[in-house]
């Protein structure tokens, strides 16, 4: 882990509605460093997706401050935004949204697609990152015919292909039994062992305190955070 910031929320807020608005996140402040794995916690309602969309730059904050790899989201338009999505931020979640007629390698090459990486380059480094994740000898096969663990790792090799400044992972593995999932989360530890700086989005406290840092979310707002004395 080094001392560069890849991800900083300042005083971020989210609204929903005018008449009544319904406080989403309230002055949300934290920041991960490269190589981290943190564990963003809390119940339903708490925050977690609302915060998940501001993070990967799906949704706009009312107000406050987002800067992914040091550059401020809030200045960008669409297009600048999803470059700076395609570039810097890979996803992983609980459905593995893998196209079922392309094969593992292509899945895995789509999540190059919107970086400006020319064909052959997409396939060579989808190469390179099923390896990563164990699933070299099945780049031909389509997703039908793998488990639903292998499917997880498809999905993830999908998110590391472009080495993102940060991977967010939302509940990964939520839809997998707990020997399956037990194993995607052994890849995840392994992952971030080499490098990937990943910010894990979970209900499941059980699976949060396997993670070194935990930020928990109530209503809205940031109630604690293990890497720090007291919550701003």
């Amino acid at each position: 882990m080094t001392d560069t910031t890849v991800l900083e929320l300042d005083g971020v807020t989210k609204e929903y509605g005018e008449q009544a608005p319904v406080h989403a996140l309230r002055g949300v402040s934290f920041s991960v460093r490269q190589g981290e794995m943190v564990a963003i916690v809390g119940q339903s309602g708490s925050g977690k997706s609302t915060l998940l969309h501001i993070m990967g730059t799906l949704d706009r904050p009312t107000s406050g401050v987002v800067r992914i790899d040091g550059v401020d989201a809030a200045r960008l338009d669409d297009r600048e935004i999803s470059s700076l999505r395609a570039h810097k931020i890979g996803f992983v979640f609980q459905q593995f949204f893998l196209a079922e007629h392309a094969t593992v390698r292509e899945n895995v090459a789509d999540g190059l697609l919107y970086a400006g990486v020319p064909a052959t380059e997409r396939l060579q480094l989808a190469e390179l990152a099923l390896q990563r994740v164990g699933l070299a000898d099945r780049a031909d096969f389509t997703p039908g015919t793998l488990s639903g663990g292998q499917r997880q790792r498809v999905a993830i090799a999908r998110a590391i292909v472009g080495q993102p400044a940060v991977v967010l992972a939302d509940e990964p593995t939520g839809s997998l039994d707990s020997t399956t999932g037990a194993s995607i989360m052994d890849l995840i530890r392994d992952l971030n062992d080499s490098g990937t700086t990943i910010v894990m989005i979970t209900h499941d406290m059980t699976l949060a305190d396997q993670l070194p840092r935990r930020v928990r979310l109530l209503d809205g707002q940031i109630v604690s955070d293990s890497d720090r004395q007291e919550p701003t």
